[in-house]
């Protein structure tokens, strides 16, 4: 990995091979089942390698007008939109970038699904299967008692069935396809008698595929299970998957200070450029970095902002840390530049991309006009 002293710290690095590397694995999953992937845009949305990623992916998934008219413009294939509840006055707008509309509710299919349809556009319901395999991410949890997110068994409406084409389910969060068999077994259990006729199955996103570690044979069984039993397309809208380890952010060491062990100031934010580590909350890895006091040299890893609580988390080295150190934390091409923000005037890191031949280009870089222009 690249760390190239004429970028400025902080900045974004995403990896070009290590983005093939996971394609590879999303196209045979899509070649043995004839499934089609799209890219949850919501956890990347880094349309500088849009053309990359379309040639191997179908699409995009968005959450709302802007990350659809994003994936439109930039993406092309089938863009796809799923939303709690869409806003009138954008409605229209909407159905002039998406293929595919899913609502959250009978309620919204009610109120928006006819319009959509009479602009030959595919219609969903996302429904809540009320089965929970999340373990310590609770705030991701959709099948969390009292979810907004999701129309459960008991509240669907039969009456609906004729608009629909299809059906929807996002419950995962990085997890294996174990998780997925039984999230399947419950989605047939509650909903398995309107599959029916209808177009297409969504299995949402989640789906941690390209880890070391996951089953992509059991998943293959469970997408061509769906397929051949229901004569269905199946989705599916992995979003860490697609970018799993492949990006850096690369932070330099501004000072150590001491208060009851060694606190190494960065001018990289937790709070800012990778919130997830206070959300969730979770310890990033750290390129050399080990668990405190397995090195010679522990520090705490902490932001330049005010906030007492900008802390990463707690390291060891091998040699010692010093102003002018670099720190290179991993796997942060997800969920972290499409949720910076400029608290306390913090600078937004650069986006560098490492192309295949080793080569570094400065992709994006942000100034005071950034901050400046998110407020009035």
């Amino acid at each position: 990995m690249v760390m190239d002293k004429d970028f400025r710290t902080p900045y974004f690095l995403v990896d070009e091979e290590k983005l093939l590397g996971n394609l590879k694995i999303l196209d045979e999953v899509q070649h043995r089942t004839g499934c089609k992937i799209l890219l949850a845009q919501k956890a990347f949305s880094m349309f500088h390698v849009y053309p990359l990623l379309a040639k191997h992916l179908a699409g995009t998934t968005a959450s709302g007008l802007f990350e659809a008219k994003l994936g439109h413009e930039e993406f092309g294939g089938e863009t796809h939109v799923f939303s709690p509840a869409y806003r009138e006055e954008e409605f229209e707008e909407l159905l002039t970038y998406v293929d595919d509309l899913v609502f959250n509710s009978p309620a919204q299919v009610k109120r928006y699904g006819a319009r959509a349809k009479a602009a030959g556009k595919s219609v969903g319901l996302r429904v809540n299967p009320e089965c929970s395999t999340q373990e310590g991410h609770a705030i991701y949890d959709p099948c969390a008692p009292g979810s907004r997110l999701g129309t459960t068994s008991a509240q669907f409406e039969e009456e609906i069935l004729p608009l629909l084409d299809g059906l929807h389910f996002h419950t995962l969060c990085e997890q294996n396809s174990d998780d997925l068999e039984k999230t399947v077994a419950a989605f047939e259990e509650k909903f398995g008698k309107y599959f029916q006729g209808m177009k297409w199955l969504n299995l949402g996103g989640g789906h941690h595929i390209t880890r070391a570690d996951y089953d992509v044979e059991r998943l293959i069984r469970i997408i061509n299970y769906l397929k051949e039993k229901y004569q269905v397309q199946i989705y599916l809208e992995p979003g860490e998957a697609v970018v799993l380890n492949a990006g850096y952010l690369v932070s330099e060491v501004l000072e150590i200070v001491h208060n009851e062990m060694d606190i190494a100031i960065l001018d990289t934010s937790a709070a800012c450029h990778m919130p997830d580590v206070l959300e969730m909350p979770y310890r990033p890895p750290v390129k050399e970095g080990k668990m405190p006091g397995e090195m010679p040299y522990t520090y705490r890893l902490a932001g330049p902002t005010c906030l007492a609580g900008d802390v990463i988390g707690d390291y060891s080295f091998e040699k010692p840390l010093r102003e002018g150190s670099r720190v290179v934390f991993e796997d942060m091409a997800l969920y972290t530049m499409v949720k910076t923000n400029t608290f306390n005037g913090m600078c937004l890191p650069s986006i560098v991309y490492k192309k295949r031949d080793g080569s570094c280009e400065l992709v994006r870089s942000f100034g005071y006009e950034d901050f400046k222009n998110r407020l009035s």
